[in-house]
């Protein structure tokens, strides 16, 4: 039987986060920097306890004006040092509950940014093998972070989306650009099963390239979110798909 982890950005105070828990097999907690708080995180941890599901951290820019989706400069010393504060504030959360952190999921523009920049990515990577050399690093397929997450030892768990459109070169189409985002849930749900069952996806120019799918992210934004993770988690299950974290 074939396996995915359903993972989704949460404790980003969205009212319908409560409601997508039982869908998923790992969450990401904002870290209180690009959105969230201490109360989101508690309450985040305690949702998680309660379904089952994994926890990790969702480290972003200091930037809550643009919900961390802007791109700024830093010097390494200061964005691994603020890598570094962020995944400790989930990871002692979840200490003085009595569970482990599982893994590390960049956010918005630092996941970009660290997908296509080998020195950001490496330096990133050092971070959160600082704070813990078991920290499973979430990024996207194919990226930078991926690989340099490996190249020091890191578990890896390569990320594919499902309410998001691919560039031939295996990026994602900017926000920005037409038909970035999959409002259909059909068709999400196609990509989502071919990705799982070929480790192919079909680019917005029609090319089906390779991809490795082991995390689908769920956005936990928007009106139709908890129906969309729903609809997902019963169809890979029809199709004999596990759904469990790794």
């Amino acid at each position: 039987m074939n396996s995915i982890d359903l993972n989704c950005d949460l404790g980003e105070g969205f009212s319908n986060d409560t409601l997508l828990y039982p869908y998923i097999s790992s969450a990401n907690i904002a870290c209180g920097y690009h959105a969230g708080d201490l109360d989101c995180i508690t309450k985040a941890i305690d949702l998680c306890i309660a379904n089952n599901v994994a926890i990790g951290a969702h480290p972003g820019f200091n930037d809550k004006e643009n919900f961390g989706r802007k791109e700024i400069q830093l010097s390494a010393e200061r964005l691994q040092d603020l890598v570094m504060h962020e995944i400790l504030v989930v990871r002692f959360s979840a200490m003085k509950m009595g569970q482990k952190l599982h893994h590390v999921k960049l956010h918005g523009a630092m996941y970009n940014m660290a997908a296509r920049d080998k020195a950001m990515a490496l330096t990133i990577a050092d971070a959160i093998y600082r704070v813990d050399p078991e920290l499973m690093v979430y990024g996207l397929s194919g990226s930078y972070i991926i690989s340099e997450a490996k190249a020091l030892g890191l578990p890896t768990c390569s990320e594919v989306f499902a309410d998001r459109t691919y560039q031939s070169d295996g990026s994602l189409t900017p926000r920005n650009e037409p038909r970035a985002l999959i409002i259909n849930s059909e068709i999400a749900i196609k990509q989502v099963v071919q990705m799982i069952e070929q480790q192919t996806v079909t680019c917005v120019d029609g090319t089906i390239i390779p991809i490795i799918a082991e995390t689908v992210c769920l956005h936990g934004d928007g009106n139709h979110a908890v129906n969309f993770a729903k609809q997902i988690n019963e169809t890979l299950k029809q199709h004999h798909i596990d759904i469990k974290a790794q």
